[in-house]
């Protein structure tokens, strides 16, 4: 057997808790306890990694638009099952609880089979990747019922229907073909998305500064995988002038996107999601990171599928798909941004939203001129928008320097 106990906390779990005062918040005085990003989740971390790798790839070879629109089905599935894990190591110890952690490297083998089964996840390994998808969301399940307290315990059980049923909705649909199949994935992640949205989410609680550091390291994780797709695109590429400077464009705008998150941001965003509490902490929580982070790591992980694309085809025009992918993936990314801090504290940046219909408006520009002249235009945007906000932003001044 082994015994609940919680980081720098010398004395058993206590079990009776009120959303004002958790033993997940709070140390003896009253004060927020601090929690670093554990080995063991960074460890994680790398399966999804290479799922992110398996979805960029799943959409280069899927260049169509049910490709793109199954390519997204496969993100948000697999975003939520990242999601559901960080919410469970920002709750339990589980690098100090043995049981939990060969829970969590059995869930991260399960995931690696799903990351494996993803480029014929639509086809012939459609049932492995509903089934081992399932494994790894059951384990999450098991695990959150078995070391947290009676609170969040029954908090899972509430939304246990959704965690489960959506993953077996996705079992079914390997079974069937389509249309069925299409309808299936829709509804499971309408169920998983809404679960925890229509249920609500009383009973959990949230470690602010962990819960916002386990973020910044995902985005760093997409960022990443940019990085990596770039030496994709650049496996057959002539290294001439033009080559090169592709390379150093595609380089910069995903260094802007890492700029513009950065910067201030998250700053901005810890200090809101610290400065409320319970379960208003556990709804903010919910809403600004697990479900709007979201259109950033899509926004990042389209960019990079336009910037592979415009690498493959330097002097070409890019097709339309991967013209929306690149200056789309911008837009979306901007728009996550905004849909972000105006979930935190009511507003939105005019600059940000200004980029975002630039961005956009770039998509016709993109099929009729050299790819290498849209992601220039792009990246030349990114910057100027990165340039202005260091200079001029009163709201990063706040954050940076208040």
């Amino acid at each position: 057997m082994y015994e609940r106990r919680w980081p720098n906390d010398d004395k058993n779990l206590r079990m009776n808790t009120t959303d004002s005062e958790s033993p997940l918040d709070e140390d003896a005085n009253g004060n927020e306890q601090d929690q670093s990003v554990t080995p063991l989740e960074l460890f994680f971390d790398l399966v999804f990694v290479f799922a992110l790798t398996q979805i960029t790839g799943f959409l280069t070879n899927n260049l169509t638009w049910p490709g793109v629109i199954r390519g997204a089905a496969l993100l948000a599935v697999v975003w939520l099952a990242w999601v559901c894990y960080s919410w469970l190591t920002n709750t339990i110890p589980a690098e100090e609880v043995l049981f939990a952690r060969l829970v969590i490297l059995l869930a991260m083998a399960a995931m690696l089979v799903v990351a494996l089964s993803i480029p014929r996840a639509f086809s012939d390994d459609a049932v492995l990747f509903g089934a081992a998808y399932f494994v790894v969301r059951a384990l999450h399940v098991v695990l959150y019922g078995l070391i947290t307290p009676p609170e969040t315990r029954n908090a899972v059980l509430r939304l246990a229907p959704g965690f489960l049923g959506a993953p077996l909705l996705l079992i079914l649909a390997g079974f069937v073909g389509n249309p069925l199949e299409g309808v299936l994935w829709i509804l499971a992640i309408t169920v998983d998305f809404g679960v925890a949205r229509f249920r609500g989410v009383e009973g959990f609680y949230v470690r602010a500064n962990h819960f916002v550091e386990r973020h910044r390291l995902v985005v760093i994780v997409a960022l990443g995988e940019s990085i990596v797709a770039i030496g994709v695109g650049a496996t057959n590429l002539t290294l001439d002038a033009d080559g090169v400077l592709a390379v150093f464009s595609g380089f910069v705008l995903i260094a802007s996107l890492w700029w513009l998150y950065f910067d201030y941001i998250t700053l901005a965003a810890e200090h809101r999601l610290t400065a409320t509490h319970g379960h208003e902490r556990a709804v903010l929580a919910r809403d600004s990171y697990s479900y709007i982070h979201l259109l950033m790591i899509g926004g990042i992980i389209f960019t990079a599928l336009g910037i592979e694309q415009t690498l493959v085809h330097v002097n070409e025009p890019l097709g339309l798909i991967p013209a929306v992918a690149l200056c789309g993936g911008g837009t979306l990314y901007l728009c996550g941004h905004n849909a972000y801090r105006f979930r935190d504290h009511g507003t939105i940046s005019v600059p940000r939203a200004i980029a975002a219909m630039g961005s956009s408006l770039l998509i016709p520009l993109a099929v009729v001129v050299p790819s290498l002249v849209a992601l220039a235009s792009l990246t030349v945007l990114f910057v100027a928008l990165a340039v202005f906000e260091t200079v001029r932003s009163e709201y990063r001044r706040e954050f940076r320097l208040g």
